[in-house]
């Protein structure tokens, strides 16, 4: 394979090294900020052969060249272009010159959760593990595993306080990436964190109960009463904290002596931040948090199926935006909270949307004659039904548009019926076919019914859509098949 006439040919059909503004690659595809998509030659990129597919999202563009190939291309590339080593983040600097308000928003929330996904994941799943073994009549009439099998118990309890950590402990967590992003010390953010989970408050999870009974304890000073309470399990608390942690620790290395700035600004960044949390962002922003999950689960209960089936419509449509990385702040709220609100509906949603993508790939592998995208659809097909569909959905269906139309049917409808009947999620994970160990044990049958109709329905619509389109072009002489 000839990867610098490939280099060559990408680079012609992109506009030129005059239109590159950055550019590097991820395991898959070559990732380009360019100064103007509207250069871009899009025909001639689909005839290349070793172009899996493109999508443009976040302000980059992005060239699907697949494992192994994608690294040999970048070193020709980058070299033609004149650019020296990059990585992801100077690209996606770049391409986040390019971004509305909205989108900036949805990338800072990314730019935060997205680190701390595999501890959210890893606690959720093992939450998961607990909940197989507690969970009555899932594998023994009238019994569960641990009741069946009592030496099992003190597994199960392990198992649950490791699952629970990162949970407990999710400001700290959150305070660390959240102040890093917004320019602070990230360490500083930690220790935020560690205050607003600090054993000697009140467990947050308790507040509530608390309040009821007029048993809120407090700090007394000078006759102003600040109340001592925990954050476990809070979002928006930590995010507005750490966002003004950070902004305090930049104005203080601005303004404080250099001589005195090791000493000064970090006490000033803890005890300014500490005051403002507990005294007026916390409360404030734990009520704002407390209305947007309450409302959010209303919103999907009393909805139902129909608001199910929009969710489901609509979800690709979303994710082709980006703006599904919001729904990250969400779920961790959702999950966080999970004795008040059962867990995340949004996680199922996704697997019904990803496993209707990779349904209408495949079935365009079954009908193509087209040996390219028999090539893409194979490997992409496989790859959304475990949750991966950015190869299936860019490089395939939004291409033919009908496998496209096919896949939301399919999801719509099988969003309805676990919206119908109440599947939720106790963690993030993979969410395709690996998501069943994500799901609250009594809903694991419906869960695996959902991904049944998400599959049927999208791969039947997907042929029929196709048939159709080869019809109409038929009729419209253009003798060109629908894939």
């Amino acid at each position: 394979m000839d990867y610098k006439q490939i280099a060559q040919d990408i680079l012609l059909a992109i506009g030129g090294k005059e239109n590159v503004a950055a550019a590097a690659h991820c395991a898959t595809r070559l990732r380009l900020a360019l100064h103007d998509e509207g250069k871009v030659d899009q025909a001639k990129l689909d005839s290349m052969d070793v172009v899996k597919g493109t999508f443009s999202t976040g302000g980059q563009y992005q060239i699907i060249l697949g494992s192994g190939t994608v690294n040999e291309v970048y070193k020709e590339f980058a070299n033609l272009a004149g650019l020296s080593e990059m990585s992801t983040k100077d690209v996606k600097d770049a391409g986040a010159k390019k971004l509305n308000p909205l989108q900036r928003f949805v990338k800072m929330l990314s730019d935060i959760f997205v680190p701390i996904i595999p501890a959210i994941v890893a606690g959720g799943l093992l939450m998961g593990i607990n909940n197989l073994l507690t969970a009555k009549d899932l594998f023994i009439a009238g019994k569960s595993l641990v009741e069946a099998h009592p030496e099992m118990a003190d597994l199960a309890a392990l198992i649950n306080t490791f699952a629970n950590a990162a949970f407990v402990f999710l400001p700290i967590l959150i305070g660390f990436s959240a102040t890093q992003r917004f320019g602070g010390n990230p360490y500083l953010g930690a220790a935020l964190g560690m205050l607003m989970v600090h054993p000697d408050l009140l467990n947050g999870w308790g507040y509530g109960a608390a309040l009821a009974k007029g048993e809120i304890p407090v700090w007394n000073i000078f006759g102003f009463e600040i109340q001592k309470v925990g954050y476990q399990g809070t979002v928006l608390p930590v995010l507005a904290a750490s966002f003004i942690l950070a902004k305090t620790e930049t104005f203080l290395r601005r303004t404080v002596p250099s001589a005195l700035d090791n000493l000064v600004t970090p006490l000033l960044s803890i005890f300014v931040t500490g005051l403002l949390t507990f005294t007026l962002v916390g409360p404030i922003t734990r009520s704002a948090g407390n209305l947007l999950t309450d409302g959010i689960v209303w919103l999907y209960d009393t909805t139902g199926f129909v608001g199910g089936a929009l969710f489901g419509l609509l979800y690709a449509p979303i994710v082709i935006t980006g703006m599904h990385h919001s729904f990250i702040a969400v779920e961790t709220q959702l999950l966080a909270d999970m004795a008040k609100t059962g867990g995340s509906f949004i996680f199922p949603i996704a697997a019904m949307s990803n496993i209707a993508q990779g349904a209408a790939t495949l079935a365009v592998l079954m009908i193509t004659k087209d040996a390219k995208v028999k090539g893409v659809a194979s490997a992409a097909g496989i790859s959304a039904l475990l949750g991966i569909t950015e190869p299936a959905l860019f490089g395939v269906n939004l291409k033919l548009k009908y496998p496209f139309i096919g896949a939301i049917t399919g999801s719509a409808v099988a969003s309805a019926f676990i919206a119908l009947t109440k599947v939720k999620a106790t963690a993030l994970g993979a969410a395709g076919l690996p998501g069943i160990i994500s799901i609250k044990p009594d809903s694991i049958i419906s869960y695996i019914i959902g991904m049944a109709i998400s599959f049927a329905v999208a791969f039947v619509m997907t042929i029929f859509l196709a048939k159709r389109e080869g019809k109409k072009q038929s009729q419209n002489g253009t003798g060109k098949k629908a894939a």
